[in-house]
């Protein structure tokens, strides 16, 4: 079995391959390297907050038009069987949370300002 290669071949062929492996070397520095490591860490974030922030407003979205539809026709005039219901369980809510905090949501015992003796 004979190698029909000339040392001058052999010799291109060889520094042929050096240079392929100082590209593969350079190409693996450049994938480890720290910049380039948190470059894409960086990026796959982003485009993760992307992702959800865009599932949000899609089902945001989906959510007001529901609503909407149920508040108004489909000619846009305002469905008032259904508002003022809705307007007054709101109304109603915000006062008990007012009275709530007004009389200080019962959290301090009634004690406000007092300070305890020894």
């Amino acid at each position: 079995m004979s190698d029909a290669r000339t040392p001058a071949q052999i010799e291109a062929d060889i520094a042929r391959r050096r240079q392929e492996l100082a590209v593969t070397l350079d190409e693996i520095g450049v994938r480890v390297h720290p910049k380039t490591i948190m470059g894409d860490a960086k990026a796959k974030a982003a485009s993760a907050v992307d992702r959800t922030a865009g599932r949000a407003y899609v089902s945001a979205n989906r959510v007001v038009t529901n609503v909407r539809d149920q508040l108004v026709t489909e000619d846009g005039a305002p469905r008032m069987e259904r508002i003022v219901p809705v307007a007054l369980v709101v109304v109603g809510l915000v006062g008990l949370l007012t009275v709530s905090s007004a009389r200080g949501g019962g959290r301090s015992g009634g004690r406000k300002g007092c300070k305890r003796r020894r």
